[in-house]
């Protein structure tokens, strides 16, 4: 499932049908699954076969779209329903990223907003995919705003780390984090990245380091507790990483292990930015404390791969996500500009 040229997509929707590429079985295996009911929607995406805020966003869109498509013989009323019922249930798939909640509430008032318009539940279930597409195609457009924006921060030979998957297979298109990557690298800009390969769950190993290198950047994977070392030997000059909420004060919630890279990247004075596209903006949300943190099963850290790792029986925790405190972030790159601090009063003003 590659694009026009030739980079591998995270999803797509083709003839009434989602596909997503089940990005757990990466990088040894490119395998694209079609997500026929809800109920394989709601896996995909609690598994991270599907991942990434943007892209659980776009999915979550289209997923609902899977799940009316046999509810549309009921009458309006009954539809619309079910379709707050499906909306609900999608939801509950992943707590932390806000772009899942962001995505289902928009399709969700979209359907209420165009009810009084259509004759019949299948012209609305034509609307809503619709819907979908648009949040799809802004997705994209987004990515790219945000890689023009973040481009003049990258300087020919400079070193760049980042944390995670915030590439291409965590959005429609380039990413977030990598976008001023992408493009900087297709203009000729020269450059080193350091990708950390991101226990337990290895995105920045088999993610990041996997796409990077296809589409031929100087990428370096390193592990989590060789961070601190690289950066000491002044080999990184800036951080980014990606995000799935940032609340009303700048604190942003990332995945386990950024708080760490960016307490490291303060240590030595070298600035850690955040990536993120405006739906991951929640100004509902005050501060950090407030964002709710997914706690994922043990054996993502008993296991490493088959093998297992850790004794039977021990006490584990699996925190998905950290925040980052505002005071450790430069600036947020998003489709609106490089906001910088203070971020109570910039991002009011970018996305009130």
């Amino acid at each position: 499932m590659n694009d026009k040229t030739g980079a591998v997509l995270s999803l797509r929707w083709e003839n009434g049908d989602l596909y997503i590429l089940d990005q757990t079985l990466l990088p040894t295996e490119i395998v694209e699954i079609r997500l026929a009911s809800i109920e394989r929607v709601w896996e995909a995406i609690q598994q991270l076969r599907v991942r990434g805020a943007p892209a659980i966003g776009v999915a979550a869109a289209y997923g609902l779209a899977v799940g009316m498509k046999p509810l549309i013989h009921l009458d309006l009323e009954k539809f619309l329903l079910r379709l707050k019922e499906n909306a609900d249930y999608l939801n509950s798939s992943r707590p932390t990223a806000v772009n899942l909640s962001w995505a289902l509430r928009r399709m969700r008032d979209f359907a209420m907003a165009q009810a009084n318009k259509v004759a019949s539940a299948s012209q609305l279930y034509a609307r809503l995919i619709e819907e979908a597409a648009r949040i799809h195609q802004e997705d994209r457009t987004i990515c790219r705003a945000i890689g023009e924006n973040g481009l003049s921060l990258i300087r020919a030979g400079m070193g760049v780390l980042t944390h995670c998957n915030a590439g291409a297979l965590a959005t429609s298109e380039l990413g977030t984090a990598t976008a001023p990557l992408y493009l900087a690298h297709d203009r000729g800009l020269r450059f080193r990245v350091y990708s950390d390969e991101t226990r337990p769950l290895l995105q920045g190993a088999r993610l990041t380091t996997w796409e990077l290198q296809r589409a031929g950047l100087d990428v370096t994977l390193i592990c989590d507790n060789m961070a601190a070392f690289v950066m000491s030997q002044g080999l990184v000059d800036m951080c980014i990483v990606g995000c799935d909420r940032v609340a009303a004060n700048g604190d942003a919630a990332n995945k386990i292990g950024t708080l760490g890279v960016a307490i490291i990247a303060q240590h030595y004075n070298i600035p850690f930015y955040v990536a993120c596209p405006s739906s991951t903006v929640d100004l509902q949300t005050g501060t950090g404390k407030e964002i709710v943190i997914e706690e994922r099963a043990a054996e993502e850290v008993l296991f490493f791969g088959a093998r297992r790792t850790g004794p039977g029986g021990a006490k584990v925790r699996n925190p998905s996500f950290d925040v980052t405190p505002h005071e450790l972030i430069a600036g947020f790159i998003t489709d609106r500009g490089i906001v910088r601090p203070p971020y109570a009063a910039s991002l009011a003003q970018h996305f009130s």
